[in-house]
């Protein structure tokens, strides 16, 4: 039989979380309930495509202004107001201010009904110096995030334009994702669709946690999105995304399922970082699988000026931005832990069709910046008064969902090349790739393991092989003669007179690189 106390905890327990559901029952104030579902809000979005574009009303632009990062952080979102939309997923909202002007609208769900969840300044607490008590009573929420239990953490977070990140399974946001690119790395500016509206709701499939619907809208696209959400503790977050798409205009560059990282330096460039860390970056690749099933891995780089990477892949099976390096020795911060920081990979559930996977990389000299952005270009973009759909599933996790790559590229090296004790020749670079996996496990060299290299320029010099001593590593080395200008495109994996035993490294190899470090993971 339990004590007294035991049940007086019990009991105790039992009254605030009664208190917690009827608080968050009675904090929102709620619009008269409307008839939702994923058609109405597919018409919705094909209705407004029809019509020209109409920005979002921006209330007091000028106090928003004066809302900058230090003042919005100062403005805390009261835990008594949070809004409990679904049972036990527990929902806070942000707050606008100078880098989130427009205001989205929020709804909730229930029984196939929607109510509008009605803004109001008593859900913050602010300073008495802030802007922030001179706006309007109805200025309306930047976005939202879903928190855990203790209300410490969040998951999941929506904020700006259409993008949205997790966590992932260590708790560390990085990465984020985004509902639609346009134009990305072109020479005219890109457009940055934004979500509208989104509606919130209770999961809809056995073992999800929660459904969040979304509106999209841009000058040229408007979008009705659905997304399925698991959170899996300990694990990551999947998340399903079906989008129908209705074009007011024709763009150059559509970007489906696109992601957006840091990459600033690893040991590759570390020189040119007047930095105390050893690397800093979000991500540090590029993986994809083709459709016949071909594993590539491209690492990531900070170049001298904005580069794009199309790597063709008609009905992609999967692709993502990955940290694959995940020691922190290799980081040192213990601050904002870039060695947590989420993979995301990116699987079709329908097939996408024809089309490239590109990587636009971007200059970068600090970590603050996002320079990284991956997503699949459509070979055929949607003429104007046309649609398309798209469904694919998103993995946020320590790793991408690769199981059998047999083995995977773990580190990319470059330096001076040549021989040590002898006249070095110019213009050459040394490359080291490193593999390690199941494939590899209990080789040797006697087992005929070789390397295939082929170069868009020359032929690679000295090619050998040989296993990393004291660890399960294998590294294929080889030298390659530089151009005066441009790159050279690489490609190298391992195999045995019987079998591919890699997936593929592609790398882009310039003169550039012999002036910033000697490894890259």
């Amino acid at each position: 039989m339990p004590s007294l106390t035991a049940l007086a905890r019990l009991f105790t327990a039992a009254l605030l979380g009664a208190l917690f559901h009827a608080g968050a029952a009675s904090a929102a104030e709620l619009g008269k309930p409307v008839p939702f579902s994923f058609e109405t809000l597919t018409d919705r979005a094909r209705g407004l495509a029809a019509k020209p574009y109409q920005p979002t009303p921006v209330q007091a632009a000028e106090v928003l202004e004066e809302i900058d990062y230090d003042a919005h952080w100062k403005i805390a979102f009261r835990p008594e107001r949070t809004l409990e939309v679904v049972p036990g997923v527990p929902v806070q909202m942000f707050h606008l201010g100078r880098y989130f002007k427009e205001p989205v609208a929020l709804y909730q769900l229930e029984g196939g009904m929607a109510r509008e969840i009605l803004y109001s300044p008593d859900y913050y607490d602010k300073p008495a110096d802030s802007p922030a008590r001179r706006l309007p009573g109805d200025v309306g929420f930047a976005g939202f995030r879903v928190m855990r239990a203790d209300l410490k953490t969040d998951w999941i977070s929506f904020l700006g334009a259409s993008y949205f990140r997790t966590d992932g399974a260590s708790r560390q946001y990085g990465q984020s994702a985004r509902g639609l690119a346009i134009d990305t790395g072109l020479s005219t500016p890109e457009e940055f669709p934004r979500f509208s509206a989104f509606w919130l709701g209770g999961p809809e499939r056995e073992g999800d946690t929660m459904t969040i619907y979304a509106l999209l809208e841009s000058k040229s696209v408007v979008g009705a999105y659905r997304m399925a959400l698991r959170n899996a503790e300990g694990a990551g977050q999947v998340i399903d995304v079906d989008e129908r798409l209705f074009f007011r205009n024709k763009v150059e560059r559509l970007g489906i399922a696109p992601m957006t990282s840091m990459f600033w330096y690893s040991e590759s460039n570390r020189p040119t970082a007047l930095d105390w860390r050893p690397e800093v970056h979000d991500t540090d690749g590029l993986a994809l699988i083709s459709r016949d099933g071909e594993r590539i891995w491209r690492p990531l780089q900070n170049p001298s000026e904005i580069r794009t990477s199309s790597f063709v892949a008609p009905d992609v099976r999967g692709f993502g931005l990955a940290q694959r390096d995940r020691s922190f020795e290799n980081y040192q911060d213990d601050g904002v832990f870039y060695n947590r920081r989420p993979s995301v990979w990116i699987e079709p559930l329908k097939p996408f069709g024809e089309g490239a996977v590109q990587l636009v990389e971007i200059p970068t000299d600090d970590e603050i910046y996002d320079n990284i952005v991956a997503y699949f270009a459509p070979a055929k973009v949607p003429e104007a008064g046309e649609s398309a759909e798209f469904s694919y599933r998103m993995h946020w996790g320590d790793r991408q969902p690769f199981h059998d790559a047999g083995a995977i590229v773990v580190a990319t090296r470059a330096g001076q090349g040549g021989v040590p004790g002898q006249p070095r020749p110019q213009g050459q670079i040394k490359m080291v790739i490193e593999f390690e996996g199941p494939s590899l496990e209990g080789l040797t060299r006697e087992d005929g393991v070789e390397g295939v290299v082929e170069l868009s320029s020359g032929e690679p010099i000295n090619p050998y092989v040989l296993p990393v001593v004291g660890t399960p590593r294998w590294r294929l080395v080889f030298d390659a003669k530089l151009p005066e200008t441009g790159i050279i495109e690489g490609r190298a994996y391992l195999k045995t007179d019987k079998d591919v035993l890699t997936e593929t490294w592609l790398g882009q190899i310039s003169r550039h690189q012999l002036h910033r470090g000697n490894a890259a993971n």
